[in-house]
């Protein structure tokens, strides 16, 4: 959501805070896809104009300022529930107008967004697409793409996601919608706050409204011409792992942390992005956990061995390859697959005990456990070349 590269540096300040680059300096932009573990797009050319607008249909714009709906598109754009109240004010009194609110809330979003997942948006009502002003193309993921835009009425900097799914298929709703349930549950100063979401009942797109942060550590971390002190790499740790306790206690893994997914501000404050393959760990999942999750170089060895009972640890390890990175200024280990990715992890930490084998009792251990040092690396050589293979007669 941010510009991830820059030429110069300010000179650091006495506080804490760290140095960052100059907000007027050459930017590049980076992927959040997992396709490649990570790897940079080109730099992005502004694809949209100055005066281009949200791109809904003037059909579906609502009337700002004419009913409730329209009043809720004031600024800030954090939007808060309706709840009934005795008495209560808002255009009516007692149980009838916060009924009255919900029902104008249910009506202003989109039948398809209402229908599969109505508890992601409750008390919640859309913002009006002709409130931003798309300026240009700052990222894309494997499913959204941000635009940094500015608040018309305001001036103010905002990055909008704009949501990949198919409208279609209540199960890829719902997937959408859980995202949007997270983030509404989140509300720490080291994770980025949804401020509100643009819809319209006839449209089919949906942009998530952010606040805008300059630059992202991958893009920080990869420039040459930065390096980072101790003293900054510590205080972009804390907030790091600040962000991720307040995730769990929540009971909720993160499951893609990585460089790219770490927003910093001009004023070194640094916020944890992307919660789309989040979940919540509940009695109900906790041994029926997808194991395709976690951008490859920050995967740890547990997912490629097949677990699916894993715990918040896995974003400990997700961690430990940032903070390395942010040292040596490129990722610790980057494997090209999941064999050469695992071949990478036991040959820098060692090769798990027989003890853990056993114990472990994951599905794909008997596949990947070595008999010894020089049987691995036999065994990683003829997988690696039945992937080359398998790459060049695709």
């Amino acid at each position: 959501m941010g510009c991830v590269s820059s030429k110069t540096l300010i000179s650091p300040l006495p506080s804490p805070t760290p140095a960052l680059p100059r907000p007027d300096s050459p930017i590049r932009r980076s992927s959040g896809s997992s396709k490649h573990g990570g790897k940079k797009l080109d730099e992005i050319k502004e694809e949209h104009p100055e005066n281009e607008r949200v791109d809904f249909h003037k059909s579906s714009l609502m009337k700002c300022g004419s009913s409730s709906i329209g009043k809720s598109c004031g600024f800030p754009i954090r939007l808060g529930s309706f709840k009934s109240t005795p008495g209560g004010g808002g255009g009516g009194g007692g149980d009838d107008a916060g009924e009255q609110h919900v029902a104008a809330s249910a009506a202003a979003w989109p039948a398809w967004l209402s229908a599969a997942a109505p508890e992601a948006v409750e008390g919640w009502y859309p913002l009006c697409p002709d409130m931003f002003r798309k300026l240009e193309k700052i990222g894309q993921g494997t499913y959204s793409i941000v635009y940094r835009a500015r608040y018309v009425e305001t001036g103010r900097l905002v990055a909008l996601k704009k949501v990949r799914f198919n409208n279609m298929k209540p199960e890829s709703v719902r997937f959408m919608a859980r995202e949007i349930a997270i983030l509404r549950e989140l509300d720490h100063p080291n994770i980025m706050k949804l401020e509100g979401i643009i819809a319209s009942p006839i449209s089919t797109n949906i942009y998530l409204v952010f606040e805008y942060m300059e630059h992202d550590l991958a893009g920080l971390v990869s420039n040459p011409d930065i390096k980072f002190s101790s003293a900054q790499i510590k205080c972009y740790m804390w907030q790091l792992l600040c962000g991720l306790e307040h995730c769990h206690s929540h009971g909720l893994i993160h499951r893609d942390i990585k460089t790219s997914n770490i927003l910093v501000n001009n004023e070194g404050v640094l916020k944890i992005a992307d919660f789309g393959l989040a979940n919540f760990v509940t009695p109900e999942n906790q041994l029926q956990l997808t194991n395709r999750v976690i951008t490859l170089w920050y995967r740890p060895p547990e997912i490629f061995l097949g677990s699916t009972s894993y715990k918040e640890t896995v974003d400990l390890w997700s961690v430990g390859c940032v903070f390395a990175e942010m040292f040596t200024g490129r990722p610790l280990l980057k494997g090209r697959n999941e064999v050469e990715q695992l071949h990478k992890i036991f040959k820098l930490c060692g090769t798990p005990s027989d003890a853990y084998w056993e114990i472990s009792k994951l599905p794909l251990a008997t596949m990947f456990k070595p008999q010894s040092a020089f049987a691995w690396d036999c065994f990683f050589c003829t997988r690696f070349r039945v992937f080359q293979y398998q790459t060049l007669h695709m």
